[in-house]
């Protein structure tokens, strides 16, 4: 059987993230967790998982830092799972999808969504750029380019290092966006 993993996804952060939280009960599990949930049968009632499926995962998230075992309890031990700070750095992650899955919905049809804890108003997740501010939907305006770590194969899939080569000037299209938007 072939692998799925190509030499550049071993440098790709798309492909490496995905190694990590990708599996389906890996999402499910995180999302739990920020709902509050620590211990091994909370996780195991909430989502009907087999228990070698959830020692699985679970020990896969603490091997991969996203979760710390911690006793709770000495006799006999029992431990329970609490998000460190790079798992609680996924939220925003799972918050965007939770709201992808929703922007597919008549409004009627949503069985969860994200509010204010304060006012318990309705709120739209957007991802934007932290200098900016502007909403990174915008796949013309946003793109990937290769970084300084980037390998010659990953430097051939994205040349650019952000905006046009002095010698390649910018599609008509994207100069009339950005001119539109400044």
């Amino acid at each position: 059987m072939a692998s799925r993993i190509r030499a550049e996804d071993f440098e790709c952060p798309l492909s490496t993230t995905v190694q990590h939280v990708g599996e389906w009960w890996t999402l499910l599990i995180l999302h739990d967790a920020f709902d509050g949930y620590t211990r091994f049968d909370q996780f195991q009632e909430s989502l009907g998982i087999s228990t070698s499926m959830l020692t699985a995962r679970l020990k896969t998230l603490v091997a991969d830092g996203l979760l710390e075992r911690r006793p709770y309890q000495t006799n006999p031990v029992r431990n329970e799972y609490v998000l460190t700070d790079l798992g609680r750095s996924l939220r925003p992650v799972i918050v965007t999808l939770a709201a992808w899955g929703n922007s597919r919905l008549a409004p009627e049809q949503r069985s969860m969504i994200l509010v204010d804890a304060t006012s318990g108003e309705e709120v739209e997740p957007v991802v934007v750029d932290a200098n900016t501010g502007r909403p990174l939907h915008d796949s013309r305006a946003y793109v990937f380019a290769a970084g300084p770590a980037a390998s010659p194969a990953m430097r051939a899939r994205y040349p650019r290092s952000g905006g046009a080569a002095a010698d390649e000037p910018a599609p008509t299209e994207e100069r009339g966006l950005r001119n539109r938007q400044a």
